[in-house]
């Protein structure tokens, strides 16, 4: 009887820790967004999943004492012209595949753009790797994104 108790405890510790593990590879939370080119922050994204795929929202621009402290997005095109880019969704459609997830857009609110996307999980779900890329993903570029929480 008692073997069969701690067998039980032991499968039950197993698959708790697998969930956990599985739960901790998930692109969901709160990032940072680093431009590839500055290398500063830019903003912070919430990734949250709906229906098998994900979406992230801007809730934070770092924006400089001289910058708008509310910009509009006038480059972009349809539901989000000139709409405040602080509460819109960049990321959208990701779906798992693998590793990975891929065959979502991403809209780059600066020149109002929308991108094929794909992201990966990397470092110990500690960062992101965003890909957004026009037509083949090595037409493209990948920011690095760190976990906020």
């Amino acid at each position: 009887m008692k073997q069969l108790k701690l067998g039980a405890a032991i499968l039950t510790a197993l698959l708790s820790f697998s969930a956990l593990a599985h739960a901790e590879e998930s692109p969901t939370g709160l990032w940072k967004s680093i431009d590839d080119k500055s290398g500063k922050p830019k903003a912070l994204i919430r990734i949250s999943e709906s229906g098998g795929e994900l979406q992230g929202k801007i809730e934070k621009l770092f924006l400089e004492p001289h910058e708008d402290k509310n910009p509009k997005c006038d480059k972009c095109e349809g539901v989000n012209k000139d709409q405040p880019i602080i509460g819109m969704t960049i990321l959208f459609g990701l779906k798992k595949d693998g590793d990975e997830y891929n065959g979502g857009r991403i809209l780059d609110p600066g020149n109002g753009k929308l991108y094929s996307s794909k992201l990966s999980v990397i470092d110990n779900n500690k960062k992101l790797n965003v890909r957004g890329y026009i037509g083949v993903p090595f037409m493209g570029r990948t920011q690095t994104w760190l976990r906020e929480q």
